[in-house]
């Protein structure tokens, strides 16, 4: 076994078990959530993953940016060949090894995928430009100053980087093909790496080419490693999640509102359409809506992580159009770094984490008995949620089926429901409907009329 070979086994390992540790990590953090049953209809659901995850539907609403966006992503899928390839080849101290057993089929998927990745360079250099020369409206939000904006920069120029590794292997191979050296065997015409061979590297020596190709092998190995261990912190994370979340994406039409048992059961008592309930004391009385991320779904908070930050939602979102503080962007992005606050707290175990009733006792910290002080409201303000007109259109625009509007919603309930918080303005439309069935505060029952 040659000394590359360990190498690349030694990081292999490591990177496999840093990556197993950081999705883990995401996985836990979605678990703290509550159950979630929104995707009952099987065929739905692979209908969303075909057609909105792998098919990039709603991306097409914007022509041009999905036409570039849809380049980079096939030439992604397209390069996890040649990335298999290079797995087996680095394990099996061997080179090309899919080369002799695909015959004339391997030059024409090469070539497809360096014909991919050009048209891919080109989409990252317009990306790049687009994002920081043109410098697009929704890319300059508040919410996307400083780390927002710098992952998004780090991952263009990250593929770049990995572009010209694919570039620099394959060009010197085709030489060292050319040469007869044993190791590289004939792999067929490549056509755009035979062009680059021939312009930079033609008359190198055979240590130099040798150094070409194998800097370049390994760059774009690296950069893949790096990629799979930078997803877990970063905006990207959605080129994975964005399958399972288009998978359990509610099924209900936009705009539907989800019961809250309690309140329908009490509300089907006034209306006789179920047996008079007991009366609850104050220590059964449920708490509405959501406070924090524990009382999400798990769903809402998988909407947080796979969110790809492109600004969509809040491009089209009327409240944020005319001035006002809403991003449902940002709402979202809320509710993942609330999540990564409160797991990171949980891991710490401290006792001074758990509900004041709860410390002195025997109970662990868990997500049931955390208590740290703060919440949503914290990161979300009130003056956010009421922006919200429940419109649904930052739902509508969501590329990977994302719904803002649930997370507003939930916390709207927790600040009237169980604060009996709420803009002063809505309270006379809330009594009267609470004594008249009517928004408008008028003398008469709703169904009055029925009766003349």
């Amino acid at each position: 076994m040659s000394i590359e070979q360990i190498l690349f086994l030694l990081l292999l390992l490591v990177v496999g078990l840093k990556a197993y540790r950081s999705y883990s990590e995401i996985w836990a953090k979605i678990q703290l959530g509550k159950p979630y049953d929104g995707s009952p209809d099987q065929s739905k659901r692979w209908k969303n993953v075909l057609l909105v995850a792998f098919g990039q539907k709603k991306m097409f609403k914007n022509l041009l940016p999905a036409i570039f966006h849809l380049t980079i992503y096939v030439a992604f899928m397209m390069t996890q060949i040649e990335l298999i390839e290079i797995v087996i080849d680095g394990v099996s101290g061997h080179h090309r090894t899919f080369a002799s057993g695909l015959g004339w089929f391997y030059p024409m998927i090469i070539n497809l995928i360096e014909c991919l990745s050009i048209l891919a360079f080109i989409a990252t250099v317009i990306f790049l430009w687009r994002r920081n020369v043109l410098k697009i409206s929704r890319f300059e939000k508040a919410e996307m100053v400083g780390w927002p904006k710098r992952d998004a920069n780090l991952i263009l120029l990250g593929e770049i980087l990995l572009i010209i590794g694919v570039f620099t292997m394959n060009g010197a191979d085709t030489q060292l093909q050319t040469l007869g050296v044993a190791h590289y065997p004939d792999t067929g015409k490549l056509l755009i790496s035979s062009s680059i061979g021939d312009t930079l590297f033609s008359g190198l020596d055979l240590k130099t080419l040798i150094f070409l190709e194998r800097s370049g092998w390994w760059l774009h190995l690296t950069m893949v490693f790096g990629f799979l261990l930078y997803l877990p912190v970063s905006k990207h994370l959605h080129i994975l999640l964005a399958f399972p979340n288009t998978y359990w994406a509610r099924q209900k039409p936009p705009g539907t509102m989800q019961n809250m048992p309690e309140v329908m059961e009490a509300v089907k008592s006034m209306l006789g359409l179920a047996p008079e309930a007991a009366p609850m004391t104050s220590a059964e009385i449920p708490e509405f809506g959501a406070k924090d991320v524990t009382a999400l779904t798990w769903k809402n908070i998988l909407d947080a992580y796979t969110c790809t930050e492109c600004g969509r939602c809040t491009a089209v979102c009327p409240a944020n159009i005319t001035g006002k503080k809403l991003s449902p962007r940002k709402v979202i992005m809320d509710v993942r770094d609330r999540a990564d606050e409160v797991r990171e707290k949980l891991r710490s175990a401290n006792s001074n984490w758990i509900k004041e009733e709860l410390r002195g006792t025997d109970v662990q910290l868990n997500k049931d008995n955390f208590e740290d002080g703060q919440s949503l409201f914290d990161r979300i303000t009130r003056e956010e949620l009421y922006a919200c007109t429940s419109c649904n259109a930052c739902v509508e625009a969501c590329p990977v089926l994302i719904n803002p509007l649930e997370v507003i919603l939930e916390m709207r309930r927790y600040d009237i429901l169980t604060l009996a918080g709420g803009p002063q303005d809505w309270l006379p439309m809330f009594n009267s409907l609470e004594n008249s069935g009517s928004v408008w505060q008028v003398s008469a029952a709703r169904d009055a009329w029925i009766d003349r």
